[in-house]
């Protein structure tokens, strides 16, 4: 019985790549050392895989920035402002379409589906010139079949791709990318025939839209794209991939139906809907089924037992030489490996199984159907799964009793909120175009030194306090100098927004090297929510009230909100996830009640994932929203009108969920908007009516290019051709903690000039 993984995490097990990365931005290593790192790390996955008998092994899903972007260079699709002259792509053109450089901004960021990773949308137009520019999949091939083992190369597929672009700057308003296809499809073709003439037996298309709710017109671009390439596929085996999602029946038929393909992958755990569709509506003859049974996106050991059975019965459908064990989608959404984690205690750790551990789970998942079932480690599995369910840890009564009755209410605040930014105004007396930052200052070396220091007891409480306040009191000093209007103390005392809150809350684990990548040399260490949630003591109230003491101006109190840590958590899967969310928002609902009442008059609960957890499916979607703006609106729906809530989202496509948003009921909101091309701004060109206070980004702050004070304006009048004066904050597109104080300086700099500049023109147009 065979055995697959759809792909790897690609930072390493200590984050190599990320040290890497960086240190080559930063000019103080070479590409050669940089290349050097990367094929090690390469190596040393394909190695893994092959030593624990895995026989589909994924090559060209690692990347020194994003798999999307990835083929963008392949295709030769750079946008004109980058000024590519032809050729191989280096890393000049592909880091500047990643990250911008001193002069350019940076292409658009964006969610990958319902996941914490971010890939880098593709801009293209009708006369974008296609040419195959990028030879990464064939040389990592090459690169593999060289240590003895040979991989199935691993491509984003042509419909997928181009369902994921978008229409370039300035293009007709009409034009929609898919209508390129043709025009892609050859430079697929000689992808194809290189690595054909390599040796390549099996090819990987990565079609995740098909999870998608698509028209029958996107639906026959895939009959098309796969004819196409049919006669240069012919004597591969080619394997399409999905994941993240069901199957809807349309699409099942239109892709079981494709003649040049030769497997199928299924995501079996996100995706129960697509087993029932497997079983009813059959599974086209002499076609392999990869199931994707071993979770990708979670950390939590399978039950071995339940996914054999599920696996033999898919045995008796596709036949025993067909089915391929596998996992539901790439391994990147998920920590490397748990060997790497010496503070975990022994019962959780029994619970989980990161990447590694999900490699070892495929194949004796894979050996167990072949009649080689491995007993002992069955058994330990059925131990930890029972241990687990009874565990005392997980469950509170109290905790669950709360969360229970939640329900029966909306939790609104009683006064609309027009009257409240009246009320606001008046103890606030802020000027037009407030300006404010989003939470995070920049993370130091010395700083990051530290809390490190501190957390491994190598210096005391006294001498971390004292070191955190010098730098609150040095972030508030410079936003005054800056002539900011709402301050903020700058996180120095939180390496990531959600570790911090859920080390202070019951029910989480923590790991000490689960990392995951966010997108370029970013990674987050995502808790472990494992039991019941609440809140023990307060989190946030002696730093925020230390910092509101050095200034006179309004000091925002910094929460994330119940929602971004569940969606930015490995979150227990054996209750449904609104229930987790729920016990959240009531810990959090807690501490915005304690900052309130230490004098703090302006508290933002950050819910930068709010989008990001939304189903992939139309039908789905409106429950999700309902739980999800209900989880928010319970944290703050007992504070006085005059206690302005703030709320901050970023990188993810909120034109469509804008009547939720407007929902929260937040008093301000803060979005991203500059890196988008202000898409934000076109659904208020198109009538949506806006009460409550919004600062739409003026800057993105995942560039080191730093803006102009002109362009900055530009922006902002942009924005006030569709928004409310009185209603608009301008602020960055996020949190500065990845910037340097050398761009950060000079870019509030500019921010504040430009907002006093509009605020002098509209005085004088009065």
């Amino acid at each position: 019985m065979a055995s697959h993984i759809v792909g790897y995490p690609r930072m390493g097990p200590k984050r190599e790549l990320k040290f890497a990365l960086e240190s080559f931005w930063d000019k103080k290593s070479s590409a050669e050392d940089l290349q050097k790192v990367a094929a090690d790390l390469r190596s040393s996955i394909w190695k893994q895989m092959a030593e624990a008998g895995i026989k589909y092994i994924p090559s060209n899903t690692f990347s020194y920035y994003d798999q999307v972007l990835d083929t963008t260079a392949m295709l030769g699709a750079v946008p004109d402002r980058y000024v590519w002259n032809g050729g191989e792509i280096g890393f000049d053109i592909y880091f500047s379409m990643a990250r911008g450089n001193a002069t350019l901004p940076a292409m658009e960021m964006t969610k990958w589906f319902d996941t914490n990773y971010h890939f880098i949308v593709p801009e293209l137009g009708p006369n974008t010139k296609f040419s195959y520019a990028s030879h990464k999949a064939v040389n990592e091939y090459k690169e593999a079949k060289a240590l003895g083992i040979d991989t199935i190369p691993v491509l984003v597929g042509p419909v997928s791709y181009l369902l994921l672009s978008k229409p370039a700057k300035g293009v007709e308003k009409g034009f929609v990318p898919l209508s390129l296809l043709d025009k892609i499809l050859p430079v697929y073709t000689e992808v194809i025939a290189e690595l054909k003439a390599a040796g390549a037996k099996w090819i990987q298309f990565d079609e995740p839209t098909l999870v998608k709710d698509l028209d029958s017109h996107q639906l026959q671009a895939f009959t098309h794209a796969y004819s196409v390439l049919e006669s240069s596929l012919s004597g591969l085996n080619v394997l399409i991939e999905t994941y993240f999602a069901d199957v809807p029946a349309t699409a099942y038929k239109t892709i079981t139906s494709l003649k040049a393909v030769t497997g199928f992958g299924f995501d079996l755990i996100r995706g129960e809907k697509t087993l029932d569709l497997i079983k009813s509506a059959g599974f086209p003859a002499n076609k392999y089924l990869f199931a994707g049974v071993v979770d990708g996106r979670n950390i939590w050991a399978i039950d071995l037992a339940s996914s054999l059975g599920t696996l033999k019965e898919l045995e008796t459908i596709v036949g025993k030489d067909k089915l391929v064990v596998s996992t539901s989608c790439s391994l990147q959404h998920t920590a490397v490996d748990l060997v790497n984690e010496t503070k975990l205690d022994d019962e959780i750790k029994s619970w989980l199984a990161f990447a590694a551990q999900k490699v070892v789970e495929v194949n004796a998942l894979a050996k167990a159907l072949a009649g080689h079932k491995d007993e002992a480690f069955f058994a330990a599995n059925a131990a930890a799964q029972a241990s687990r369910k009874s565990s005392p840890r997980v469950n509170n009564a109290e905790v669950q009793k709360a969360a229970a009755a939640l329900k029966g209410s909306d939790h609104r605040r009683v006064t609309n909120v027009s009257s409240r930014l009246e009320a606001q105004q008046k103890k606030l007396n802020l000027p037009l175009l407030p300006t404010t930052t989003i939470g995070s200052f920049p993370q130091t070396i010395e700083l990051r030194r530290l809390r490190r220091e501190y957390k491994a007891n190598k210096i005391s409480e006294e001498v971390y306090v004292k070191g955190i306040k010098e730098e609150i009191a040095q972030v508030v000093k410079l936003q005054e100098e800056l002539d900011i209007d709402v301050l903020v103390h700058g996180e120095p005392e939180r390496n990531d927004m959600v570790e911090y809150f859920g080390e202070q809350l019951s029910g989480f684990a923590f790991t000490v090297n689960g990392w995951v990548q966010s997108y370029g040399s970013r990674c987050v260490k995502p808790p472990i929510i494992y039991g019941d949630v609440s809140r023990p003591k307060a989190m946030t109230v002696f730093w925020s009230s230390i910092a509101q003491s050095m200034t006179s101006r309004p000091m925002k109190g910094m929460l994330t909100g119940p929602v971004t840590i569940l969606n930015w958590s490995f979150v227990r899967n054996d209750q449904p996830r609104f229930e987790t969310c729920y016990q959240i928002a009531l810990a959090i609902k807690d501490e915005v009640e304690d900052l309130e009442a230490a004098g703090i008059t302006v508290i933002q609960i950050d819910e930068a994932a709010l989008r990001e957890g939304l189903p992939l499916r139309k039908s789905e979607e409106a429950f999700y929203l309902d739980w999800a703006v209900h989880s928010f609106r319970i944290t703050n729906c007992g504070v006085d009108d005059t206690t302005q809530i703030h709320t901050h989202m970023c990188y993810s496509n909120f034109n469509d969920i804008i009547h939720s948003i407007i929902d929260m009921d937040a008093d301000v909101i803060t979005i991203e908007n500059s890196r988008s091309d202000e898409k934000l701004l076109s659904v208020f060109r198109e009538g949506v009516k806006y009460g409550a206070g919004i600062g739409p980004g003026v800057y993105d702050i995942h560039s080191p290019r730093i803006p102009s004070t002109e362009e900055i304006s530009d922006r902002i009048k942009k924005m006030l051709a569709v928004l409310e004066t009185n209603i608009l904050w301008v602020n960055p597109d996020c949190g500065l903690k990845t910037r340097k104080y050398a761009e950060v300086k000079p870019a509030l700099s500019a921010m504040v000039a430009a907002a006093k500049h509009l605020r002098a023109e509209l005085a004088s147009a009065k």
